[in-house]
């Protein structure tokens, strides 16, 4: 009985000994400096939660039209439209329809977006990796923008232009709804009133100016996700996230 008795202290020592040397081993790995491989990998994840979260958010109904941070309205091209809407017979209707119907494609195009991230996250260097870790709240974020804007530009319009041709309620695309009020408003603007009016012509490519605005939509969202993973522990949700953005608390 003795013996069994004293088997079990032993094996009970042996258990918190190991329970101890488990917590000083976890301690010192907490405690030891970055690894470059763990600054690069911490960044991409940061960016790829970010992203994907990003363009989950304005892929839902009303993500971008719901939000007024990022709804988009006509071209300031247009502004001559809207301050004399009163001179196109149903024109307050025919001007919301088509700012529902925009951010309507800008909704449909986002469910996209998030792939195309993914060749310049797995390109980003040690030192890229570095410099973002220690930069702004919005470092990742900027240098993203600045290294894949035009490749995401020309990835995105295509899709958004798909979008913008898309039949909508009434069998009618957000291109035809644009083609109709700008083209109601251009033969104003050209008639002999409109000239004496001093009223000019609106020429905007839609799908162009549409994917600049989605995309400032995009990354400004992005941005929000990389500052909640800066300062908010729970936006961390990975433990290489934990470790990577906590080392900077």
């Amino acid at each position: 009985m003795k013996k069994a008795f004293f088997t079990l202290a032993i094996i009970g020592l042996l258990s918190s000994a190991c329970t101890e040397l488990l917590q000083v081993v976890q301690t010192i790995d907490t405690d030891r400096p970055l690894t470059q491989t763990e600054v690069v990998s911490g960044l991409r994840q940061a960016l790829q939660v970010g992203s994907d979260s990003a363009a989950g958010t304005l892929a839902r109904l009303n993500g971008y039209y719901g939000d007024q941070a990022v709804k988009i309205l006509l071209p300031p091209e247009a502004a001559m439209i809207t301050d004399n809407l009163h001179r196109i017979p149903g024109g307050e209707k025919l001007l919301e329809d088509v700012i529902l119907r925009i951010n309507r494609a800008a909704e449909d195009a986002a469910r996209e977006a998030a792939p195309v991230f993914v060749s310049s996250i797995r390109q980003m260097t040690i030192q890229d990796g570095f410099a973002i870790l220690r930069g702004e709240q919005d470092a990742a974020t900027s240098y993203l923008r600045s290294t894949t804007y035009d490749q995401l530009f020309a990835l995105y319009q295509p899709k958004l232009k798909t979008s913008l041709d898309k039949k909508l309620v009434g069998n009618i695309s957000t291109n035809e709804s644009w083609e109709t009020l700008t083209g109601q408003w251009n033969r104003l603007a050209g008639s002999l009133a409109g000239q004496i009016a001093g009223l000019n012509k609106v020429e905007v490519q839609l799908d162009a100016y549409l994917t600049d605005r989605a995309l400032d939509g995009l990354f400004l969202k992005l941005a929000e996700e990389e500052k909640k993973i800066r300062t908010e522990p729970a936006a961390r949700v990975t433990a290489l996230l934990q470790r990577v953005f906590g080392s900077q608390n």
